[in-house]
């Protein structure tokens, strides 16, 4: 054979090869959901995935998994379910329905979600060597519409106003409101996170005179625009106390400077003097009985 035709045959092989390989990465992709899906705290999550173009799937392995290939939340291998490979976390939480397998559409359920399950999760079909992927976010939520306000007794400064309410996922929104909906800069504020996750918000105002009588707490998810609020009234002798206070105190403050004054009278040896003098005449002066 000429070098020609071995130059020809050499290419036939090269192009054989590539359409080969051009068919192998072209057996099919995986889609799903391309924005986060929603989650509420204690509910069930539904997780789709679909191959295209649409096929037969029931011999394939289908794997979800989190961070780790090897540590799945589910696996389905040769027809069945592989609940002794589910990682700890998931089991008996999960179910992989499969009523649309034989158009190669399969879809994740996962039972009494938690804070936990927030995150990315990988949808794998794999079929001999060649595997696609498709990557879901999940973001769970979690709201209480269980709002606790706690008005301090006055003090010289005002009233304190203190709201609670925990159980909060993610970090929700949290600002006092007036009663025409207009925001009040608040005193302070703050959150902390338990065990399980989930936000614990605290926040407070100070209320100096009674321009703010009807006061609302409010807190809202970031992801779902729900609301937990509730108000309270103050009414005007709340701060009455505040004058019988400044009242108080300028007694008290009187009192103690007129003391001051005395004392510094007293012991002054000029005027210890002439009190002594004056107490000398004034026996003189007096009859005796």
């Amino acid at each position: 054979m000429g070098s020609t035709g071995l130059y020809f045959y050499g290419h036939c092989v090269v192009m054989f090869l590539l359409q080969m390989n051009t068919a192998n990465s072209e057996l099919f992709t995986v889609t799903g959901s391309d924005v986060p899906v929603l989650a509420s705290l204690g509910g069930n999550l539904e997780l789709s995935c679909q191959l295209s173009p649409p096929q037969q799937a029931q011999h394939m392995e289908i794997r979800w998994f989190r961070n780790l290939y090897r540590e799945p939340v589910h696996l389905y291998r040769d027809g069945k379910d592989m609940f002794g490979e589910i990682i700890s976390k998931y089991v008996e939480r999960t179910e992989l329905l499969k009523d649309g397998i034989g158009e190669g559409k399969v879809t994740l359920r996962i039972y009494n979600v938690t804070v936990d399950d927030d995150g990315f999760y990988h949808c794998v079909f794999k079929e001999g060597d060649f595997y696609e992927e498709h990557i879901t976010e999940v973001k769970v939520t979690a709201i209480n519409l269980r709002v606790q306000i706690h008005v301090h007794p006055p003090n010289t400064k005002g009233v304190i106003v203190e709201c609670h309410s925990g159980g909060w996922f993610p970090r929700p929104l949290m600002e006092w409101r007036d009663s025409r909906g207009e925001v009040i800069p608040a005193a302070s504020k703050s959150h902390s996170q338990g065990g399980d996750r989930l936000f614990n918000m605290k926040i407070s105002l100070l209320i100096s005179d009674s321009s703010f009588q009807k006061i609302t707490c409010c807190l809202q998810n970031p992801l779902t625009g729900q609301e937990g609020r509730t108000s309270v009234i103050l009414s005007d002798a709340f701060f009455s106390w505040n004058i019988i206070w400044k009242m108080i105190l300028g007694i008290i403050l009187f009192v103690m400077v007129l003391s001051i004054l005395v004392s510094s009278f007293l012991l002054h040896p000029e005027h210890n003097s002439k009190y002594a003098m004056w107490e000398k005449g004034r026996k003189l002066i007096l009859p005796e009985p």
